[in-house]
């Protein structure tokens, strides 16, 4: 199976930040008339800072680490609000007005239950993930999906009106993820999504913790999110990075991905033709890149990185690809269109491809660009399963 990608003028100054942790306070009103909107969740997206409204509309977010947030709001009969904020040690008090919803009536696709669950079995592989902890995550709701697969495109579309929760047993959290649209493409071989999450604590024994503890320190380390903390603390080598400029052009040889899927499904199903089928089936396996060069002298932090003008938020800019190897991990996975290097030890490796001059992120380690980086290799499998809260930090 050929694997998946995922989809995500400045002076240089790395620095860190020493700041106490904020409070977040407000009131969510409705737009117009003024009236408190209660039990509605407001959350900071992909942390683990939540609350609930009272019935006079306030909420309270307590002991926020800085960095920058999408603070969002939902709840039924108004449409989600979110607004990004900068939390630094000051108190941040918000006045939120929520829009009513209007009612829209949604297409209606009829599948039969077989459909749905052999849908549902991809959607939950390629979001939830395939590795040893999506083993011990549990969806408690998956119905709230609505799922789509467009044959002709091999594509397959999911998405949600309310929040599909995952109790994820392996690292200790309940997931509350608001899945506004998520697409897997078959022919070009890449997954989207785009949403808002909320991580909760599990209950669980003195044992129980332990093993949680020791679990998400697993996931943390060698992650994108390791790796651009370490980037802006100038600690790269520390922490066991390299980050390597990296060039390769595309094979010529290997026509796209749509022609291949064309040609394999037309020799295979319509007009059934072993030799040309073998012919094709040949040439989908050549590999997508050539003429690839690893320049073996890693990058300095300083190479790569840059202050921006925002406080807490950094850019990192190289001019071709970013080849980036943990050198404490073993890569368990073969992907087939990564390089390596024969005198390369299989560490865990990952490739970082721009979609703009530059990829902007946050004192937490989290990536902030629309459009995000596409990344290839180890990071490409970092599912829900193994997602951990912006606010996270090893040891706690």
């Amino acid at each position: 199976m050929r694997p998946y990608w995922i989809i995500i003028t400045f002076i240089l100054c790395p620095f860190i930040v020493l700041a106490q942790n904020a409070t977040i306070t407000g009131k969510v009103v409705s737009a117009g008339i003024k009236n408190p909107v209660p039990r509605a969740s407001v959350f900071l997206s992909n942390a683990t800072y939540g609350a609930v409204t009272a019935d006079d509309g306030s909420f309270t977010l307590a002991n926020v680490k800085p960095g920058q947030y999408e603070l969002v709001v939902t709840t039924v009969g108004f449409e989600d609000y979110s607004q990004t904020i900068q939390v630094g040690n000051a108190p941040i008090k918000l006045d939120i007005e929520l829009t009513q919803k209007v009612l829209m009536l949604r297409e209606v696709v009829i599948s039969s239950a077989a459909d749905w669950k052999k849908n549902y079995e991809q959607f939950r592989r390629e979001f939830i993930g395939t590795t040893e902890n999506s083993k011990l995550c549990h969806v408690v709701n998956p119905h709230i999906l609505n799922l789509i697969y467009h044959r002709n495109k091999q594509q397959l579309e999911a998405s949600g009106d309310e929040f599909l929760v995952v109790e994820n047993k392996a690292l200790g959290y309940r997931t509350k993820f608001l899945l506004k649209n998520f697409v897997s493409d078959g022919i070009e071989h890449t997954i989207s999504y785009a949403g808002k999450a909320l991580f909760e604590e599990l209950p669980g024994n003195a044992e129980q913790k332990k093993i949680w503890k020791q679990k998400r320190e697993d996931a943390y380390y060698g992650s994108a999110q390791h790796f651009y903390r370490s980037l802006y603390k100038d600690r790269l080598k520390e922490e066991g990075f390299e980050a390597h400029d990296f060039t390769r052009f595309l094979n010529h040889e290997r026509p796209d991905e749509v022609l291949l899927a064309q040609k394999i499904k037309r020799y295979r199903d319509i007009t059934p033709n072993r030799d040309s089928l073998m012919y094709w089936y040949k040439l989908s396996n050549l590999t997508k890149w050539n003429r690839e060069n690893l320049v073996r002298l890693p990058y300095q932090s300083m190479e790569i990185l840059r202050k921006t003008p925002e406080q807490g938020i950094y850019a990192v800019v190289f001019p071709h690809f970013l080849y980036v190897v943990y050198t404490k991990k073993a890569e368990t996975t073969e992907f087939k269109d990564v390089y390596r290097p024969l005198d390369m030890g299989n560490f865990e490796t990952s490739i970082i491809t721009l979609y703009n001059k530059y990829i902007l992120f946050d004192m937490n380690g989290i990536v902030i660009s629309n459009p995000s980086p596409l990344y290839e290799g180890t990071w490409s499998k970092a599912k829900l399963a193994d997602l951990l809260p912006v606010d996270y930090e090893p040891g706690n």
